[in-house]
């Protein structure tokens, strides 16, 4: 897993009200770009606009249903960068959780509108809903933010036979890619013994299909019919089988 610190320090009302503002007059790129503009200080980029490696637990509760999925996204150097930009209230030279806990908030609230880019279809088809996160951080590993944060299903999920878990943008403006470490991009937390999950990832890109998406003005989100066709391959997850 990447890394983890989940004891957050004391933040003053003070330092959280600048540090909000901040993130709101100067920070605010990944609300704006999600919103399909970039604002005039956001680093120069074309489609794909902000890079994601990925990984995911997927939570069962004890009667071997799924009740949620955490995902843990580390970003590009260039967008956790700039990001970042103006968030270390204390100038220790270091973005504690709590420094960034405005610009957490901004992310996983401007999420809600792509559908948190995490889809599950199971049970023949069925799309399963998701309520709003429960928990939420980011933190600073090496100069890039890694949000992680947990996504409850609005009613637990019987996996029947096969499950796809798909995180991606159909946009293909965030381009996620699955991150294999120790514990593999996709963890089965609590699942029954006989669950497997077998992970798919995007093919590489055309070399001139890739120039076609950079193409596209960065103040434009959606793509044209053609080119949405290109997008449509760009998923990653996995197959989650109980038999």
């Amino acid at each position: 897993m990447f890394g983890s610190d989940v004891s957050p320090e004391a933040l003053t009302a003070a330092a959280y009200c600048h540090g909000m503002s901040r993130v709101t007059n100067r920070t605010n790129f990944f609300a704006v770009a999600f919103a399909g503009a970039l604002s005039a200080a956001a680093p120069a980029a074309a489609h794909p606009h902000v890079w994601v490696d990925a990984k995911a637990e997927v939570v069962y509760d004890a009667k071997g249903e799924i009740t949620a999925v955490r995902n843990i996204w580390r970003f590009d150097d260039a967008y956790s960068a700039f990001a970042s930009q103006g968030l270390d209230t204390n100038g220790d030279g270091k973005l504690s959780t709590e420094e960034l806990k405005p610009l957490a908030e901004i992310n996983v609230q401007s999420l809600k509108d792509y559908a948190y880019f995490t889809f599950i279809t199971a049970n023949g088809g069925v799309d399963v809903d998701f309520n709003k996160p429960t928990e939420y951080w980011l933190q600073d590993e090496g100069g890039r933010l890694i949000l992680f944060f947990t996504l409850p299903t609005k009613a637990p999920v019987k996996v029947e036979g096969k499950m796809r878990l798909e995180i991606y943008d159909p946009t293909f403006f965030v381009a996620f890619r699955m991150i294999d470490d120790k514990d593999g991009p996709i963890v089965l937390d609590g699942a029954p013994a006989s669950c497997t999950a077998k992970t798919f990832r995007p093919p590489d890109m055309d070399p001139a299909a890739a120039a076609a998406l950079a193409a596209i003005p960065a103040d434009q989100r959606n793509l044209p019919p053609e080119l949405q066709l290109l997008a449509d391959d760009q998923t990653n997850g996995a197959d989650i089988t109980c038999p």
